[in-house]
């Protein structure tokens, strides 16, 4: 396994697609890319292969170029006002064996110039998904509670993401966890230095909340119906 992956080079090409983020620069850094961010994520993506089964085989570490851990560089400008080609951060999302999108289960590691962070959790769910993991939270409040306020969890970890301004249709206004029922995703976030990011430290201490995050993505699982640790 390698110690270190990501390098101070790695923040200042980020810094500098950011800057410069069109095709024809890009084009022109490709060896930079490769060297500074694509190669040392998936060396870590191959790494964590190894780390994942201790913590859910049923979530994958896959270090492809290509349709593996590694999210793609390209940004989807379809339905976007911007433009710009490319993302300006490093995605690595360990994924469900099930799901086969970002909207599946996961794992998540985020490396950006402004922000790091480990993600756990589920974003922007299916309807159905959606569904299933409220009314969990409504018929389970007691395995809820238990795995959202986690005492380690919680100290490293906050919930993101957005939320309905009311109850969802079905469920009660005044249920005692009608916060949580009004949730749209149900991911949380722990922050990560760039000094943990560049240093040997960074695979111990994803590892280490990725493990910390059992409860939580437990409970997830067992709403959706997905296998966790069986």
């Amino acid at each position: 396994m390698t110690d270190r992956y990501f390098t101070k080079q790695t923040f200042a090409f980020l810094s500098a697609l950011e800057a410069n983020n069109e095709r024809e620069w890009f084009t022109s850094h490709q060896q930079e890319y490769e060297d500074w961010v694509r190669t040392p994520a998936l060396d870590f993506i191959s790494d964590m292969s190894d780390e994942m089964p201790a913590i859910s085989r049923h979530f994958l570490a896959q270090p492809k170029k290509v349709g593996g851990s590694l999210m793609r560089v390209f940004r989807d400008t379809r339905f976007s006002k911007d433009k710009t080609p490319y993302k300006t951060n490093i995605g690595i999302q360990f994924r469900h064996e099930v799901g086969k999108d970002i909207h599946a289960p996961g794992y998540y590691l985020h490396i950006a110039p402004d922000e790091c962070f480990v993600g756990i959790g589920l974003w922007h769910p299916d309807a159905d998904a959606l569904f299933k993991i409220r009314d969990a939270i409504a018929q389970k409040g007691d395995e809820w509670v238990a795995a959202r306020d986690e005492v380690t969890f919680r100290k490293h970890f906050m919930p993101e993401g957005d939320s309905l301004a009311n109850a969802p249709r079905g469920f009660a206004k005044d249920h005692p966890l009608v916060e949580d029922l009004k949730r749209k995703d149900f991911i949380c976030l722990a922050p990560l230095s760039e000094a943990t990011v560049t240093s040997k430290n960074l695979r111990p201490q994803v590892v280490e909340r990725f493990r910390q995050a059992a409860p939580y993505m437990r409970f997830l699982c067992q709403a959706l119906e997905l296998r966790f640790l069986s």
